[in-house]
């Protein structure tokens, strides 16, 4: 690995990021051909254009593409599924050395896609940039491996770890926690994710619409999930007005209830999940929603669903924001039941105007 490796690699991940919100359920992949220190083509991956990173920086190189280097930030598949295998497309091009950040975390490619490019007498490096390039795919790694998607809690928190200041009589009245920027980082967030999930005391407590507004393009709305055990979310709510097949209410209630008729006449979609210790089974739903091809989830909730969440083992990233400011009250806390001491694999700290966000991966679901 040298310098020249890292910057053409920095570039192919660039290119990777312009595939957030496009590429779900495939993984986010992007890619360089550089032929004599130059680039001579690029391209990144969108579901619908159904063409992998590494043909369609391909398609642009053309001729200039043998005898080339291929940076690609993810390990070229080996097999044929939606398209043919990117291996044999880099192989047929003339392609003489290929460049991968990480390995597939797919069973289907997992060193295959490598190992096929060595056999053939490429020279393959792989491992450039690879924290960086397996972060933007934790999703699809989580997902691709256990069924379920790659969950991220964010929450907004004082520097005495409240979820709220002081209390006012209507939620429209509440003063924000953080600040204009750190808000807008939550929109990216949301855009980034297949998925919201929040629980029926954040709906009834702020009337959200929970919805992404970053502006930025995206293949398929942003599912919002809500969990409700007993069904006491009111067709009157923002969230419902707003349905556009993008709500899904998870209950433990029966769905033949009149609540429920009600609900799914104004475009709700009602799931039964079974409890569990008195509360709707969070596995159930996660297995569920990747059972819906939902790779990632953005966590947005209050302390009882945080603390449920964490317990349960299955918060895979933190983002949490802070702002300069004291509660001065311990009435919202970021979790209300005891969770076990997490000890993050890695942290990013990052500024948002004058909040500050750590951003904890507590697992990772690429194989070691």
């Amino acid at each position: 690995m040298n310098d020249h490796d890292i910057r053409f690699m920095q570039r192919a991940l660039e290119l990777a990021r312009k595939g957030i919100g496009l590429t779900s359920p495939n993984p986010t992949v992007g890619c360089v051909i550089v032929n004599s220190g130059h680039v001579v083509g690029e391209g990144f991956h969108q579901y619908d254009w159904r063409d992998h990173a590494e043909v369609v920086a391909l398609k642009t190189a053309g001729e200039k593409a043998r005898g080339a280097t291929a940076y690609v930030t993810l390990e070229p598949c080996n097999f044929t599924g939606r398209t043919g295998p990117c291996t044999q497309a880099l192989l047929q091009a003339g392609i003489s050395r290929v460049v991968a950040a990480t390995r597939d975390p797919n069973p289907k490619v997992a060193g295959g896609g490598l190992e096929a490019l060595r056999s053939a007498g490429l020279s393959v490096d792989a491992g450039v940039c690879e924290p960086e390039a397996q972060r933007l795919n934790q999703g699809f790694a989580c997902w691709i491996r256990h069924g379920r998607p790659f969950v991220t809690l964010k929450s907004a928190l004082t520097l005495d770890g409240q979820l709220a200041l002081a209390a006012a009589a209507k939620a429209k009245d509440r003063e924000w926690v953080t600040s204009e920027e750190s808000r807008a980082e939550v929109q990216r967030l949301r855009h980034a994710s297949d998925a919201l999930l929040t629980g029926i005391g954040t709906i009834l407590a702020d009337d959200p619409l929970l919805t992404d507004r970053s502006g930025l393009s995206r293949r398929r709305p942003l599912l919002r999930v809500i969990l409700d055990s007993r069904l006491r979310l009111s067709a009157k709510a923002r969230i419902v007005k707003s349905a556009d097949d993008d709500l899904l209410v998870l209950t433990a209630d029966p769905l033949k209830s009149a609540k429920a008729r009600k609900l799914l006449n104004a475009g709700v979609q009602l799931f039964r999940v079974p409890r569990w210790q008195g509360k709707l089974d969070l596995n159930t739903v996660l297995q569920e929603l990747g059972r819906r091809e939902i790779l990632s989830v953005l966590l947005e909730a209050g302390p009882r669903l945080n603390g449920a969440a964490i317990s349960a083992g299955l918060v895979d990233r933190l983002f949490l924001f802070y702002a300069p400011k004291l509660a001065g009250h311990a009435r919202v806390p970021f979790a209300s039941t005891k969770t076990p001491a997490l000890h993050p694999r890695e942290t990013l700290l990052q500024q948002f105007g004058p909040d500050f966000a750590a951003d904890l991966l507590l697992h990772s679901h690429f194989a070691t």
